[in-house]
């Protein structure tokens, strides 16, 4: 069974992502993505799936699932019928986490559970306990609140005497699906690979007067092919996600440098000051220099572009749920 790769999207001004799941019934839905997972699951009875690991859960439950690891969870029952089943997911990257760890030393202990977290880990009861009772924090609407909540969250997990998952091939060479079949996590062909790669180069060169020819030729898909995967697991068009990083980049530099727009224009890729400045208004709702002047007044940026609710999942899972329940 092929693992549904899921694209996680961590908002601008965020760290950490944290989704709030309530469900009558969790469904089976076998995915993977390059973010670190942390997953508390309540009131729910069913199957967990870690890799090739395959076991009951019930009550709280508290995993950590590695990158690129396939998972599910699927539930029977719930334990009270007249509440939902609710999962609270953390999802984080790696390289945040490190440099937490590196840039701290209060955090330093973050390597460690990132080492030990390599097969997937599921923590004590006390540990569950110990999250649960921080669950109002985790869902603030401040996030700031939820990023302190989760720090907290991980450095106690890191020391927590947990029970890892799976087996060292599923996280070494291969990820085993629940049928017995073996995907490897990092097939050069793979869909997630290909669009891995096409993301890290827009990622670096957003900058640049990038062609749909050279994204084809990194990824080895056709344009149409391209197009689908892109709308598929990200949620929109090339075009679009890339005049989102450009946006994003202007935005930080009108906040934090004192450089002219035009500067600013020309280093974000746009190579026309006028078509910047309608992009810009589109996507932010006022001109770069009104930008700039309500951060000189109030201290921060405005924000113009609405937080991911908690409740709103990745677009590409969603999208496939509908598929799949659509008669």
């Amino acid at each position: 069974m092929k693992p549904q790769y899921e694209r996680v999207t961590i908002p601008d001004g965020c760290s950490i992502r944290v989704y709030h799941r309530q469900l009558a019934q969790i469904p089976f839905e076998w995915h993977h993505h390059p973010e670190y997972e942390l997953t508390l699951t309540m009131n729910s009875r069913g199957r967990r799936f870690v890799g090739d690991h395959i076991a009951d859960y019930s009550g709280d439950d508290l995993v950590l699932v590695p990158p690129d690891m396939p998972h599910t969870w699927a539930s029977t029952e719930p334990i009270d019928a007249r509440e939902p089943q609710v999962a609270i997911v953390v999802w984080f990257s790696g390289d945040w986490a490190r440099r937490m760890a590196d840039c701290c030393p209060e955090f330093a202990s973050l390597r460690t559970l990132l080492r030990r977290g390599a097969p997937g880990l599921r923590f004590s009861a006390d540990a569950s306990a110990a999250m649960r009772a921080k669950v109002d924090l985790l869902l603030d609407a401040a996030p700031r609140v939820r990023l302190a909540a989760v720090l907290e969250i991980l450095v106690q997990l890191a020391g927590d005497h947990a029970e890892p998952l799976a087996s060292p091939s599923a996280h070494i060479n291969a990820m085993r699906a629940p049928d017995g079949g073996v995907r490897a996590s990092r097939e050069p062909g793979s869909e997630a690979e290909r669009l891995n790669r096409v993301l890290d180069l827009l990622d670096r060169r957003f900058s640049e007067p990038l062609r749909i020819a050279a994204l084809c030729a990194a990824a080895n898909l056709s344009e149409r092919s391209l197009h689908r995967y892109f709308v598929r697991h990200v949620g929109e068009s090339v075009g679009r996600h890339l005049s989102r990083l450009r946006i994003s980049y202007a935005a930080r530099q009108l906040t934090d440098t004192a450089w002219p727009i035009a500067v600013i224009a020309t280093k974000a890729g746009f190579t026309n000051l006028a078509n910047f400045n309608r992009q810009f208004m589109s996507a932010r709702g006022m001109t770069p220099s009104a930008y700039r002047r309500f951060f000189e007044t109030y201290g921060h940026a405005p924000q113009t572009e609405a937080m991911p609710a908690l409740e709103a999942r990745s677009p590409s899972l969603d999208r496939l749920r509908k598929r799949r329940t659509e008669p």
